[in-house]
């Protein structure tokens, strides 16, 4: 039996179709992608699969994509990955096998993303990335997965050192989850926090799944560290500021890349003040977008598609939303669905299109190599504020970050 938890077909544009049921599925363009209901990556997740909503939306007012002369509406069937390696194989064999999808989104993050592949490239399946940037995974060969918007992990905290460094931070701890992304990301971290001539007093990895982080935190602080980075996923990172609180524990440089997130700001509320992190959605940063919805017009979009949601949208969603918009510019490019054309499409296209995430290039991997992340602040009123680099900031950034009783 097929699995339809969190199963949805979007077919804004189908009327005239669907009333002279002529429908049939070789007149639609099938994408499948899994989404986490539970577990470690459900809140980023879903965050992302609200960004692929606004972009089927959009395709199907406009008829569909444009495939070799004839408007072809778009349906996404979303399946349930529940956070887990093991399950996300069986989903995307559901999806190939019996759901019948022409090409895949990505599920969120490089852990979820490396058990996928290995499905899609079985079945010569085309897979568009919209979160996982461990570098591991374009050194594996696969063929037919691109990073429509995802950089990779290598060069996630270059903005956040070269600022820490421009503050005048000497000493930089850094702490990760042993799993591939928070790993990479660690690794890269190493090699930038070098480069900008910084001392690296603490690199230390610990469990997936941890949920007692008072040691760590105690040895961190023992190193002497000024900077404190913490490489793991949203959940980690909210625990982590909450017991650095608990601890009183406090460094003068923090960066939490899950800090600009309305779920984070939410579940920390004032705690969250003066951390530093990064987006690339935020009111500073307006790139020439050549493909898809700017800024304005997606805000637009999204309050009209989730008008009761919970939250707003996060670069989650705008990765996401991107990397939909890339598809459907490299679907239009290919003329077809067959991977191989996809792929050559994707190269063709590569630094030749900007979305609302920024600028898209590839190289023969599939690996992203644009698409920066300007750093933000949560400043005294709670307000997220663009403070590197300098030609995006809109305020100083607030150095050292006051202690816990001064805030």
């Amino acid at each position: 039996m097929r699995s339809t938890l969190f199963r949805t077909v979007s077919v804004g544009a189908l009327g005239a179709l669907i009333m002279a049921g002529a429908a049939e599925a070789a007149e639609k363009l099938r994408v499948g992608m899994t989404v986490s209901s539970t577990g470690s990556f459900a809140l980023a997740s879903q965050s992302g699969a609200r960004g692929i909503d606004i972009w089927v939306d959009d395709v199907n007012k406009r008829g569909g994509i444009e495939i070799g002369g004839k408007k072809v509406p778009v349906e996404i069937v979303k399946l349930d990955d529940r956070s887990d390696k093991q399950m996300v194989t069986r989903v995307y064999e559901n999806l190939i096998s019996d759901e019948k999808v022409d090409l895949v989104f990505a599920p969120f993050g490089s852990t979820l993303t490396a058990a996928a592949a290995t499905v899609t490239e079985r079945h010569g399946k085309y897979m568009m990335v919209w979160s996982a940037a461990s570098n591991d995974l374009y050194r594996q060969g696969f063929k037919y997965m691109v990073s429509g918007t995802q950089m990779p992990v290598s060069a996630i905290l270059r903005a956040s050192t070269e600022l820490a460094k421009d503050l005048g931070v000497k000493k930089v701890a850094i702490i990760h989850s042993d799993e591939p992304y928070p790993a990479g990301e660690a690794e890269g971290g190493r090699e930038l926090v070098k480069e900008a001539g910084m001392e690296l007093v603490l690199l230390e990895k610990f469990p997936k799944g941890q949920k007692d982080f008072s040691t760590i935190l105690q040895k961190v602080r023992a190193s002497g560290a000024e900077a404190l980075f913490p490489a793991a996923y949203e959940g980690d990172q909210i625990s982590i500021l909450r017991q650095m609180k608990q601890l009183n524990i406090h460094f003068p440089f923090v960066f939490m890349e899950y800090a600009s997130t309305p779920q984070f700001a939410a579940a920390v509320g004032k705690d969250g003040a003066y951390i530093f992190s990064h987006t690339n959605y935020h009111p500073a940063i307006n790139w020439a977008v050549t493909a898809g919805l700017n800024r304005q017009q997606f805000a637009d979009a999204y309050k009209a598609k989730f008008p009761n949601a919970e939250f707003a949208p996060d670069y989650q969603t705008v990765l996401a939303y991107g990397a939909g918009v890339l598809t459907e510019e490299i679907i239009k490019k290919a003329g077809s669905t067959d991977a191989a054309a996809l792929k050559k499409a994707s190269l063709d296209l590569s630094d030749k299109v900007t979305v609302l995430a920024g600028p898209y290039a590839i190289d023969e991997t599939g690996k992203q190599l644009k698409m920066p992340f300007p750093v933000l602040q949560a400043q005294t009123d709670g307000r997220l504020e663009t403070v590197w680099p300098k030609d995006v900031a809109t305020v100083k950034p607030v150095f050292p970050i006051p202690a816990w009783n001064k805030r």
